[in-house]
């Protein structure tokens, strides 16, 4: 049997529905927005669940409650993943408007789910980043030095 060469980087983009599953098999991602001035990004770590197609989180009153009660309150939201073992690694981005959850229903709903967070203190408010796009990119690398992974 002839061996064909393996590719030596392979970059796919991933389908909606396996963004969709990769966000729902994790908990823990990062979520991008402006800060109060509204001039440089800001990046923070999050505990989340994907609820209904939406990524959901829980909040103290700070700049996350603050930016999603903005006008526009546009935000990005990442997760990924590496496999060092099979030289494999996958990011799926959100971007999307956030909104805070005040409906009692929903809320009473959202306290029944897994959604715990890491830091101590209390996190009362919820926040919903509703997607209006939705991207994923696994790549492969077949040869990488030995000394890649430390």
């Amino acid at each position: 049997m002839e061996r064909r060469p393996v590719e030596p980087k392979v970059l796919e983009e991933l389908s909606p529905d396996e963004c969709r599953r990769l966000l729902e098999g994790q908990h823990f991602g990062r979520l991008a927005f402006l800060d109060q001035a509204r001039a440089m990004p800001m990046i923070i770590p999050i505990n989340y669940i994907f609820h209904q197609g939406s990524v959901v989180l829980r909040s103290a009153e700070g700049s996350k409650l603050e930016a999603a009660r903005r006008d526009v309150p546009a935000a990005a939201f990442e997760i990924d993943g590496v496999n060092e073992n099979l030289r494999l690694g996958w990011s799926v981005v959100v971007r999307g408007y956030m909104q805070p959850v005040t409906d009692l229903q929903e809320m009473a709903e959202l306290q029944q789910t897994p959604l715990v967070t890491w830091p101590p203190g209390e996190r009362p408010h919820y926040i919903r980043l509703h997607p209006k796009t939705l991207t994923g990119r696994r790549i492969s690398i077949a040869d990488l030095p030995p000394n890649w992974w430390g």
